[in-house]
């Protein structure tokens, strides 16, 4: 029995690749090259799934032209909204995600976001690095602790399940926001807010982990970054679009908002040029989910998804939405 023909986009973890080859027939991204559109639709010629990740814009327009032997689309990431799953559908085309695996190193990211812009990390480091640190000094460098704080948490999910309970460890005391209200056993002492007036009134820190939809896309603007206390600090490990980047680099000017951590972005890896001269803004490159571990379990995730589905199963994480 022949194997099923794979196009993967994008180099992924030796393991990963090991493990596709021996299951499929599977043409990889040798050099990491940028996918576009055309080499997209190129590459799934005489393919029967695609496994993409999420810097491939898979919109309506590519769906359409892709060839009819395509029957899936495996995303290596948790989020899906780089995918036109309403025109996958339409086609006939299953998609699906890989949930769970990176909730840890996730969190782990949202912690040392908050640390570096709670402790002033940017610019200590490049005081550091630029050779201007002359001599310890009483008042040099002041950032705030993070015991004591209170952390809002703006989506109560897997990851920021995963945030609160090392925030706890911090002595932190954590508030939160979700569509609805969680039973007393998974909120495990967390403050509810229904609103989210009421959750960034008494954010000393907000740790956004809200998906990307078209209600929460650019909520943090001018109007609700008002309602946070002053000198707050804003998390992101969520998607960037869900942040007005002009409202929030000018509440970080204008210390209004006293920090920011932020590892997501609109329109990445072209962010926003006015975050990068704020020494408020303590910044990483997307590495939400970059450990080795994490990669191989979404690599591994994704290629379960894609057997189940090529074995007539159900795959685990077949996306409805």
């Amino acid at each position: 029995m022949s194997r099923p023909r794979l196009f993967v986009t994008r180099k992924l973890p030796p393991a990963v690749e090991t493990r596709a080859a021996q299951d499929y027939d599977a043409v990889f991204n040798a050099d990491d090259s940028l996918p576009t559109h055309e080499s997209i639709v190129a590459g799934a010629q005489e393919k029967d799934g695609l496994l993409v990740t999420v810097t491939d814009r898979i919109d309506a327009e590519l769906i359409r032209a892709l060839p009819g032997s395509i029957r899936i689309i495996s995303t290596f990431s948790v989020g899906y909204d780089h995918i036109d799953v309403a025109a996958a559908r339409a086609r006939g085309i299953a998609v699906t995600n890989t949930p769970d695996v990176l909730t840890d190193a996730t969190a782990e990211i949202a912690l040392l976001l908050m640390l570096g812009a709670a402790r002033n990390a940017t610019a200590s480091i490049a005081t550091l690095r630029s050779g201007n640190w002359r001599n310890w000094a009483p008042t040099g460098m002041l950032g705030t602790e993070l015991t004591g704080k209170r952390l809002g948490i703006l989506g109560l999910g897997r990851i920021g399940h995963a945030t609160a309970q090392r925030a706890r460890a911090f002595g932190m005391e954590i508030h939160y926001h979700n569509r609805s209200r969680l039973d007393a056993e998974r909120e495990k002492g967390a403050i509810y807010h229904d609103d989210i007036a009421g959750l960034f009134s008494v954010s000393d820190i907000l740790s956004i982990h809200c998906a990307s939809t078209p209600e929460t896309r650019g909520l943090i603007n001018r109007d609700t970054i008002a309602l946070l206390p002053e000198g707050a600090i804003l998390i992101n490990t969520a998607r960037g679009d869900i942040v007005n980047d002009e409202a929030l680099i000018e509440a970080l000017a204008s210390a209004r908002l006293g920090a920011a951590g932020l590892d997501v972005f609109n329109n990445e890896p072209n962010l926003h040029p006015g975050y990068l001269n704020l020494s408020n803004a303590f910044l990483l490159p997307h590495l939400g989910s970059a450990t080795l571990e994490t990669r191989n379990a979404m690599g591994f995730r994704a290629l379960d998804n894609l057997d189940a589905f090529f074995r007539g199963q159900t795959p685990r994480d077949l996306v409805e939405g």
